[in-house]
């Protein structure tokens, strides 16, 4: 009946702890013993006062004897340099005082000597229960002490049981740790205990006097969607993987050469296919009674079948299409290539080459291609007949130039296994188009002629390239010739189909403009510059809007012109995708491009454990793809039909030319199979800058795919990838380090930020526009996803974080001001003289206080190369707060804009924000008050205390005039440092003074 029960204990935290570093701190853990068990919790490092949260459960061997046995609870300082510990306390807790977990709270023990020599203070928080809820394990055993820098740090990390919302970044250097214990705790709300134990359980108080013990209350729980712990899941983190790849085996980033010679291929796996080549035939037979013929081609290999496109009443015809087979799943030895007749009915049958495929040749780049041959057609008795196909057989790899074209046995459906049915499946290689930005100036009209003679017109200037659409403001001066001189902006790209429309509208009421003339100006025709230079302006007649012949438009002309400077700016860069994921910073004129610095090399190996997207023969599965976006050049990988495991294994470059750029890289789910057509689903995305990567080193490692649902957080697979970054030039590459981030025009004539915005989304629509275009087309929906279009929306969770974010910048800051705090307290008193023997040498040296502060930050920097990460930055579930994000602020991220919620719904969010906007309003007000008292200083609103200050200062400047400057900054010093026995508690007389100022907060409203 009690083979369940397991004693339950929580190590909330500790306070007052003693010092043991040597520098007024510790590094403390706790090491708990029951029953013959021992566990351990993380180390928090340099905390007096630390905070665990942590959960373990002991397995109780003989419950009746459960009131002999006794927890003991020992409290460390862990000695990093010498892997020793120190002795900080213990808590010991007899049988008698475990209680079930409905009646357990949180209490604070003191902490006990060890020995009479001990030095112990403080007390530790424990929370200790019993329980026999089946579903709960005990917790691992534990393993041997080990370094942060030797385990993973991934792997390490212990799921802690939230008691309040964590800051994500609380972990960071201030609190390096190290993990001897690693525990999964689920969110288990212990309510039903075993009644028959609960009723024989006795609730006896422990040693301890009641009043060495105090309790605090029961904190509320706040439930994750996905991950109970303030750090990164173990499941979402970055793997690092040893494949065997083309160059050999990849270990910690350095390739293992094989004994075969390496491939070109050398970042993917090797991967092995039959390619069938079909040329034309020659001479078939007639077939039909009308002598025609409608041939085509069947390639066959066992269970796997590929067929040409057929061709009407064609006795000659030619293919060229090629076939692929993947070695790996063949399991024939016979290729089987028959022509057939396409009949209505049945297919005639018309002839057959067949193939041992132990005599098939071999051929690996950069052997010259195999030519094809005449093979003589033979019927299925193996006797020749009329007719002759073409062929070209051969095995190679997926470095063949053939490779890319080919029709692929793995990307096959099964109802459709003719080459034209895989164009939305083979791989590709896309080059966006170059996008230039259109600046139309415009100036001025001259000798308009509105429809109404007897009135002014209300006129301006509608510009239109294609769907972008801007207007001039209205000139309302009573005159004919209106003056605007206005810059409008347009993004377009090469070649130039679109034409740029003026029209001058005259506004004769609401919603209602009236056409007065129109200029038609080819973007062709259009003057390109690349620099700031001037633009020569020109006058342009106004067409007749009804004058649609050409012949009738060079006659029709009358004397309204408009004045105008238009020109294709190329010295910009068109932002087309997130600044903040940027994969190409060029300007567009080529002419300004600087020579490429390195190659990136990205190998596409395979996609593991993904999730079905669709739902074939009562069977989930997944038709999956990869498409790689850096700079102009993006690349499509082939779809892999019916797999949650594909593997890809190709290959692609990038010439790069800035290292502060981002490679990405999306799986997605093709949807274009069937007959429905519908949008591609996403599975997931990965970004790695190419600054954070070492060159020369090849980077294997598998990536989670995290997409951020709804429901909350999911991981949809695993893509893994081979990466390589190799410099051409190390000197160019520094001196790029050197230069501004963004073309020269960006910062001689910058752009608002409106307009970046409003035109990156305009370029965005462009690229989707072109590639959808293309053949096989990559669709809007995966520009626009791959692009982060919806970067820019409002979002509580991306604010939240965004927040913890700029806390984390400042937590330096705040750990010196706190560590600053305890010298002046004299927390320390070695550490406290030791900083006025150095105030006071920085004092009498000055010269040495910037020399100081350069090689501490030189010494700091060579320390951490040893913590130098080893592995690209990836998408992080703790930093994008995606894990604590209440449900509702999800929906409302993922709401369409506008918004297509209930009203009553979006009114509480409404509410919910003019809340948080009032929290804000009430901070900028706050920072906006000690301003204004800054001013009052010397502004005499309150005349008191300027006269107070100005004599002040006066007094002061003869002070400082006659005192030597050592002297008062070392009695500064002093003064601020002074022991806490010539403190007090209320503030000081500048604080005091100040905050009697007075600001403006009167005369708001």
């Amino acid at each position: 009946m009690m083979s369940n029960l397991k004693l339950g204990v929580e190590v909330i935290g500790a306070h007052n702890l003693m010092p043991k570093d040597g520098s007024g701190s510790s590094s403390a853990f706790v090491e708990l013993h029951f029953d013959g068990q021992k566990f351990r919790t993380t180390v928090k490092e340099k905390d007096l006062n630390p905070v665990w949260n942590e959960s373990f459960y002991f397995n109780i061997s003989d419950p009746a004897n459960l009131q002999n046995l006794a927890l003991e609870a020992y409290v460390y300082n862990n000695i990093k340099v010498t892997h020793a510990r120190s002795f900080l306390g213990k808590v010991r807790l007899t049988g008698t005082s475990f209680v079930p977990y409905s009646d357990a709270v949180v209490l604070h023990y003191p902490l006990e000597k060890r020995g009479i020599f001990s030095h112990v203070k403080g007390e530790l928080g424990l929370k200790v229960f019993v329980t026999d809820d089946p579903s709960i394990k005990s917790s691992n055993p534990l393993p041997a002490m080990e370094t942060l820098h030797n385990s993973d740090p991934h792997l390490s990390q212990p799921q802690v049981q939230p008691q309040q919302v964590p800051n994500p970044f609380s972990n960071d250097k201030a609190e390096l740790r190290h993990t001897f214990h690693h525990l999964p705790n689920p969110n288990l709300q212990h309510r039903q205990q075993q009644e028959q134990y609960a009723a024989s359980a006795t609730q006896e108080s422990v040693r301890y006097a009641a009043d060495e013990m105090k309790a605090e209350p029961q904190p509320s729980r706040i439930v994750r969607m996905y991950s109970s712990s303030s750090s990164q899941p173990v499941d979402y983190a970055l793997k690092e993987t040893s494949p065997f790849l083309g160059g050999g085996q990849i270990v910690g980033g350095r390739v293992i050469r094989a004994d075969k010679p390496s491939s070109t291929y050398d970042l993917v796996e090797q991967m092995q296919f039959l390619f069938v080549r079909v040329v034309k035939a020659r001479d078939l037979p007639s077939m039909d009674i009308t002598g025609s013929l409608d041939p085509y081609v069947e390639v066959k290999v066992g269970n796997y079948k590929g067929t040409t496109r057929h061709f009407e009443k064609k006795q000659n015809p030619e293919w060229n299409e090629v076939f692929a087979f993947s070695r790996d799943r063949m399991q024939a030895s016979v290729l089987e290539v028959v022509i057939k007749d396409k009949d209505l009915v049945k297919d005639d049958y018309v002839g057959t080459v067949r193939f041992d495929l132990n005599e098939v040749p071999t051929r690996v780049p950069p052997d010259s291609p195999l030519a094809p041959e005449w093979y003589r057609l033979e019927d299925k008795k193996g006797e020749k007949v009329k007719g002759e196909l073409m062929l070209a057989v051969w095995i190679g790899t997926q470095a063949d130039e053939a490779f890319p074209d080919a029709w692929h046995s793995d990307a096959a459906t099964s109802h459709d296994s003719s080459s034209a049915a895989s164009t939305h499946i083979r791989s590709k290689v896309y080059h966006a188009p170059r996008l230039w930005y259109v600046r139309v100036n415009i100036i001025e009209a001259q000798d308009l002629i509105p429809t109404e003679k007897n009135r002014f017109p209300n006129v301006h200037v509608k510009a239109q390239i294609g769907n972008q659409v801007l207007k001039t403001k209205t000139f309302q001066a009573q005159s004919m010739n209106p003056l605007w001189n206005e810059d409008l902006l347009f993004v377009t790209a090469e070649p130039f189909e679109d034409h740029l429309i003026l029209t001058v509208e005259d506004r004769q009421g609401p919603n209602k403009d009236e056409i007065i003339g129109r200029v038609i100006i080819p973007l062709n025709q259009v003057e390109k510059r690349a620099d700031d230079r001037i633009i020569h302006t020109r006058w342009f007649n106004l067409e007749k809007p009804v004058a649609v012949d050409v012949d009738q438009l060079k006659k029709d002309k009358f004397s309204s012109r408009l004045h105008l400077r238009v020109c294709l700016d190329g010295g910009y860069h068109v932002l087309d995708e997130s600044t903040h994921y940027s994969s190409d910073l060029r300007p567009t004129a080529k002419q300004l491009w600087k020579p490429s610095i390195g190659v990136l090399e990205l190998g596409i190996l395979n996609a593991e454990g993904l999730h079905p997207m669709k739902t074939r023969e009562g069977k989930g599965t997944s038709d999956t793809y990869c498409v790689a976006k850096y700079g102009h050049k993006w690349i499509r990988t082939r779809t892999i039909i019916n797999s949650l495991s594909p593997k890809y294994n190709e290959q692609y470059t990038w010439e790069v030319y800035d290292p502060a750029t981002v490679l990405t890289i999306g799986v997605f789910d093709n949807s274009q199979l069937g007959e429905k057509g519908n949008r591609d689903m996403k599975i997931g995305k990965v970004r790695i800058r190419i600054s954070t990567l070492e060159t020369g080193r090849v980077y294997t490692h598998s990536y989670p795919l995290l997409v951020l649902h709804p429901s909350g957080v999911k991981k949809m697979g695993e893509l893994h990838l081979a990466i390589r970054f190799s410099c051409t030039s190390l000197v160019n590459m520094m001196y790029i380090y050197s230069r501004p981030l963004l073309p020269k025009m960006h910062y001689v004539r910058p752009l608002t930020v409106v307009q970046l915005d409003m035109l990156r989304h305009q370029a965005v629509n462009i690229v989707a526009a072109r590639l959808s275009r293309a053949e096989p087309p990559l669709r809007k929906e995966i520009v626009e996803y791959m692009s982060d279009v919806d970067s820019h929306l409002w979002s509580m969770r991306r604010s939240k974080a965004n927040f913890f974010r700029l806390m984390s910048v400042f937590s330096g800051l705040f750990a010196v001001g706190k560590w600053f705090g305890d010298v002046c307290m004299w927390k320390n008193p070695v550490t406290t003289v030791l900083v006025h023997v150095l105030f006071v040498m920085l004092v009498c040296f000055p010269e040495l206080i910037l020399p100081t502060v350069f090689l501490y930050m030189f010494l700091i920097g060579i320390w951490n190369f040893r913590y130098r990460p080893r592995y690209p930055p990836h998408m992080n579930t703790r930093i994008s707060y995606a894990e604590a994000v209440h449900p509702d602020e999800l929906d409302e991220e993922f709401d369409t804009f506008p918004t297509s919620r209930s009203p009553e719904l979006v009114r509480m969010r409404y509410d919910r924000l003019r809340s948080v906007a009032g929290r804000i309003q009430t901070v900028v007000g706050d920072i906006a008050t000690q301003g204004e008292r800054f001013q009052a200083l010397l502004s005499w609103r309150d005349p008191r205390a300027t006269a107070i200050f100005v004599t002040f200062c006066l007094v002061a400047a003869l002070v400082l005039y006659v005192t030597p400057f050592q002297v008062v900054a070392v009695i500064t010093g002093f003064f601020m440092m002074r022991h806490p026995r010539f403190r007090h508690r209320l503030p000081s007389v500048p604080i005091n003074f100040f905050r009697r100022l007075p600001a403006r907060t009167d005369s708001m409203l």
